[in-house]
């Protein structure tokens, strides 16, 4: 999920496609999209955004907050682009809007992490609900799973081990 800020402040989720990462070592997030719906103008209003995943078979999960950033680069759209996206981006059948990646409507929306949290589970699902099941009934607080955080300076350091590989 994108989350976005509008100019009243209010935040606007939606699913959105990730088209990256392209090696484990790449933080930054990007996504290719129509340029012509309310996400860019609410990241032209605020570039403050939060992406989420969730796993719902574990319930590990990872919340990226950051600022993002658009383009209509030649190059980056070429890198990310799949043919599944026209089915998103729609051809208006003019000869300019075909929706595909010379379509002057596709963008992309590069996700700068300035921190990453994300959730890591312990157990299987039987072992987790044993362990609430067993919370509950003793008024014990239970930790199924670990709450990690990679901060600014850590991603800044991981970008710098990037570049110069």
């Amino acid at each position: 999920m994108l989350v976005t800020r509008d100019s009243n402040g209010n935040l606007h989720s939606r699913a959105m496609n990730l088209a990256s990462p392209h090696s484990n070592m790449e933080l930054n997030l990007f996504f290719i999209a129509n340029n012509v719906s309310h996400k860019f103008e609410e990241i032209n209003n605020d570039a403050h955004v939060n992406v989420s995943f969730y796993e719902p078979s574990s319930t590990n999960w990872v919340s990226y907050s950051g600022q993002a950033k658009v383009t209509q680069d030649k190059e980056l759209i070429k890198k990310y682009w799949s043919s599944i996206i026209t089915g998103y981006i729609g051809n208006l059948k003019d000869g300019v809007h075909k929706g595909d990646q010379h379509d002057p409507r596709v963008a992309v929306i590069e996700v700068i992490p300035d921190e990453i949290r994300y959730w890591i589970t312990k157990h299987s699902a039987p072992i987790r609900a044993m362990e609430v099941a067993a919370g509950a009934a003793t008024g014990k607080a239970t930790s199924p799973g670990e709450l990690r955080t990679i901060t600014k300076k850590e991603i800044q350091l991981t970008e710098g081990l990037h570049t110069k590989s």
